[in-house]
């Protein structure tokens, strides 16, 4: 029987791809969307997915929606946290609101959904936790002291949680995604998105796909031995 992965945010972007990543490695995939049901209905209907709707920042939800799951699934022995969201602006115009959100939904996602499967990893002694930071996490941002926050916030969570985890057979891990050509980027303006590329020593930006596949890695038999690490794919733009 296929092992059961849910991917927040799995719907669109770099979450599609991990979506579809992991199907094609054998998993029976989950993908969490929070708003938009038509854009969740074509991708079902696309990638045979089924999609379940609830917001990760909500602990309760978050409950309800992995049992759910593990009701119409099966058990859920890998989870990827992927679903975040932007409020940028500077701190001198930043609202406590637009702090809180992304704080909630971005690092508070990935509290919630591992406290709803968490336990159950520890207990079948098999489980994947993956984490998607971010770039801006790591080297920080102007403008996205909620977001780089965040994701900075992730990748300690991750090597926390791993120590947790690690002798129940239960990895964690972080992965901190560059530029990638996604709609959120391709949102930037021309002008903007060609001094980005000009930072990037690969010279492109990255493809979702790419991510997917270092996720799908993290989540397989053979990365087993790898546990509170966080996989950069960024192109060459950060390095340490």
């Amino acid at each position: 029987m296929a092992r059961v992965a849910i991917v927040t945010g799995g719907t669109r972007g770099i979450g599609e791809a991990i979506s579809l990543a992991l199907k094609e490695a054998g998993f029976t995939v989950a993908a969490n969307y929070a708003g938009n049901d038509e854009r969740a209905a074509a991708f079902t209907e696309r990638t045979g997915i089924k999609a379940y709707k609830w917001d990760v920042s909500d602990y309760d939800a978050c409950q309800t929606g992995c049992a759910k799951v593990a009701e119409d699934l099966g058990p859920i022995d890998v989870v990827v946290n992927n679903a975040g969201i932007t409020r940028d602006g500077t701190i001198l115009k930043m609202s406590y609101e637009a702090w809180k959100e992304v704080i909630d939904t971005n690092l508070g996602g990935c509290f919630n959904m591992a406290k709803a499967t968490f336990a159950g990893m520890r207990d079948r002694k098999w489980g994947r936790i993956v984490n998607i930071g971010s770039i801006n996490g790591q080297a920080g941002q102007y403008g996205q002291v909620n977001y780089a926050a965040a994701k900075s916030g992730i990748h300690g969570f991750t090597k926390a949680l791993a120590q947790e985890g690690a002798r129940a057979g239960v990895t964690v891990n972080a992965i901190a995604p560059g530029y990638i050509d996604t709609d959120m980027v391709a949102a930037v303006p021309p002008e903007v998105l060609e001094k980005i590329v000009a930072k990037i020593p690969v010279g492109r930006l990255g493809q979702a796909h790419e991510i997917a596949r270092g996720v799908a890695f993290l989540c397989s038999e053979d990365g087993g031995f790898v546990t509170g690490s966080t996989l950069s794919i960024n192109g060459g733009q950060h390095m340490y």
